[in-house]
């Protein structure tokens, strides 16, 4: 059992202060799991629209849900959109904080609602598979093959918990078909499953790199806007996350499309058919997967509050700009031995008036390699996440 306590604690907090909490991420990663930390799923204030006695119980929803007390739950809530205009009245009726938590497949549907409806009434956590923090955590101390199996496997609980690489790799490429054919026509997508996964198998070959429809639409043989709906969709739905370019006032010609990463490696894994660590190490795809991989649990420990690429038609690239209250961090990714500094990395750092430069490495030592320049393992970002230097 992997315990969620940084999750855990950000609900609690977030029930402390507001009438409701929105728990939002991919089918499958947790939020149930984490509700039920705090209510028992066979509670009477507890509602899975997925099970049909639960949903039962709510097709009168008024006289159902009024004369409760206490935390209400209700999960998978973007099959009843039309609850959300009556918990607005019903959250309205009392200041004291805490009394619903909602949890939605990522759905577009159910962040536009909570977004119009609950306006100023809910906070939103999103809640995705396990991090670095959380796998390393549960087999604690830090070692290599954490990190290698969260890599490989990707964060899902159940991919990444099976009992061997084949079961988890099995269970992520019934994922992807279930994600395609059911969940997509549920958040009312109604996208061909057939192309929908045929783009979603292409789209991973070209994992960190930036964003350009022709060549998809053309491969694929429809327009470019229907390509960029695609896209949209499976960012939408959390598995896709489009980095958008920072665009700095300096004179030279700048990056303006969004660079695309699979949010969960291990989906990229199975699309890609690397089955293993071994196929994993030695596939021309390595090192583009590590950079995604590192990149979203930057992003998950780090937690800015904002993050975008950097790049110039001249050659100039940074794969991570952060922001966070006053800082303007700088991250670079390299899946090397002992990484060096770069021109590149000296232009970012003055151009962009970086406070700082991490180069973020698999390796085993942390060491400068210039002025505001760094070298970092990834395992060292766990030290961060804990207050250490």
């Amino acid at each position: 059992m992997i315990e969620r306590t940084q999750l855990e604690q950000a609900t609690t907090k977030a029930l402390t202060r507001s009438r409701g909490v929105v728990l939002n991420g991919p089918r499958q990663s947790g939020k149930s799991t984490l509700a039920q930390r705090f209510l028992r799923h066979d509670s009477p204030n507890y509602f899975d629209l997925e099970y049909p006695p639960h949903a039962q119980r709510l097709a009168q929803p008024t006289q159902t849900l009024e004369h409760l007390h206490g935390l209400v739950v209700i999960d998978e809530v973007q099959l009843h959109p039309g609850l959300f205009a009556l918990l607005r009245v019903l959250m309205d009726r009392s200041n004291a904080p805490g009394q619903y938590l909602l949890l939605g497949s990522a759905s577009p549907q159910l962040l536009r609602q909570a977004g119009e409806s609950l306006l100023g009434r809910v906070e939103t956590i999103e809640v995705g598979g396990f991090d670095l923090a959380e796998a390393t955590a549960a087999e604690n101390p830090w070692s290599q093959e954490v990190a290698q199996r969260l890599w490989l496997r990707g964060g899902f609980p159940r991919s990444y918990l099976a009992a061997s690489d084949e079961d988890s790799f099995v269970w992520r490429m019934q994922a992807i078909a279930n994600h395609v054919r059911v969940d997509l026509p549920q958040f009312g997508l109604n996208i061909a499953a057939p192309a929908m996964l045929r783009f979603w198998t292409m789209l991973a070959h070209y994992h960190g790199q930036i964003w350009s429809a022709a060549p998809l639409a053309q491969s694929m043989g429809v327009s470019e806007p229907t390509i960029r709906r695609y896209l949209d969709t499976l960012t939408q739905s959390l598995m896709i996350r489009q980095l958008q370019p920072w665009h700095a006032n300096l004179g030279k010609r700048q990056v303006k499309a969004p660079k695309i990463y699979f949010r969960d490696t291990g989906l990229l894994h199975a699309l890609l058919g690397i089955q293993n660590t071994t196929e994993l190490l030695t596939r021309p795809q390595s090192g583009a997967s590590w950079e995604g991989f590192a990149l979203e649990q930057v992003l998950r420990i780090a937690q800015p509050d904002q993050a975008y690429f950097w790049a110039t038609h001249q050659g100039a690239e940074l794969d991570l700009l952060l922001f966070k209250g006053s800082r303007r961090v700088g991250v670079e990714f390299k899946r090397a031995d002992a990484p060096t500094v770069t021109p590149s990395m000296r232009i970012a750092l003055r151009d962009l008036q970086l406070d700082a430069l991490y180069v973020v490495y698999p390796g085993q030592h942390r060491y400068p390699l210039g002025d505001a320049i760094e070298a970092v393992p990834l395992w060292a970002l766990l030290k961060s996440q804990q207050g250490q230097p």
